[in-house]
């Protein structure tokens, strides 16, 4: 009975310690040439989470630009050839020989600050399958409530798919801003909790006409908090 009762303890323990690692959020800091950013990851899109943990341990993403910024849209980093490109070439096509199946959560949606993964268009990738390195960080607009229902509107006489906000999510929309467009098609899987203001800053750098930025805005570190 003894025994019994040290397994089911051991047991116990193992549960809650798995419980421990999955409720934990993992937190991301990428020092930049314009200031450093820092970023929470979802538990509830593990497979990227990890991805990104991941490449980041290995130092895939220091040195890499942001090599596509729209102000009042996204700034885009993550590209592999961007780390020694020359002025002017242009770049997105990089990334290491696999895709990430998507993860793409109601209750995630692409608030001011949010972190997506980028990915090829419907036309090529229909599953919606995302890039494993390159990602973007959401800045967007923040939209009155008729015109944020003008653009839900909009949305589905379009493409024949309807964005139902729950308050929460439209109160964001509104209050905070982001682009909700985007909602449902790409997977976010996660948000910046800190250095929105360098976010800002990249987002308005001049840029040619391929959206990259005139002065290289460089990756210099990504870490892994522990």
């Amino acid at each position: 009975m003894k025994k019994l009762r040290l397994v089911l303890v051991a047991m116990a323990a193992a549960l809650m310690l798995s419980c421990a690692k999955e409720t934990k959020e993992y937190e991301v800091v990428i020092e930049t040439t314009m200031g450093t950013i820092e970023l929470k990851l979802y538990n509830e899109t593990p497979k990227h989470r990890d991805n990104f943990i991941s490449l980041a341990n290995e130092a895939y993403f220091d040195s890499l630009l942001f090599h596509r910024v729209i102000p009042n849209f996204m700034i885009q980093g993550g590209d592999p050839d961007s780390k020694y490109a020359e002025p002017g070439e242009r770049l997105g096509e990089g990334g290491p020989d696999y895709l990430l199946n998507a993860e793409i959560r109601p209750g995630l949606i692409h608030k001011r600050g949010a972190l997506a993964a980028a990915r090829e268009g419907d036309d090529v990738n229909p599953a919606k399958m995302s890039s494993p390195s390159q990602f973007y960080i959401v800045w967007g607009k923040v939209y009155d409530k008729g015109e944020l229902m003008m653009l839900l509107n909009m949305i589905e006489e379009r493409t024949g798919r309807r964005l139902e906000l729950t308050p929460e999510q439209a109160t964001a929309y509104t209050t905070v801003g982001g682009v909700p467009h985007l909602d449902g098609e790409y997977t976010v899987f996660g948000e910046v909790t800190k250095g929105l203001e360098v976010v800002d800053k990249i987002q308005n750098v001049e840029r040619d006409k391929y959206d990259r930025p005139l002065d290289d805005v460089r990756i210099l570190k990504v870490t892994i908090k522990k």
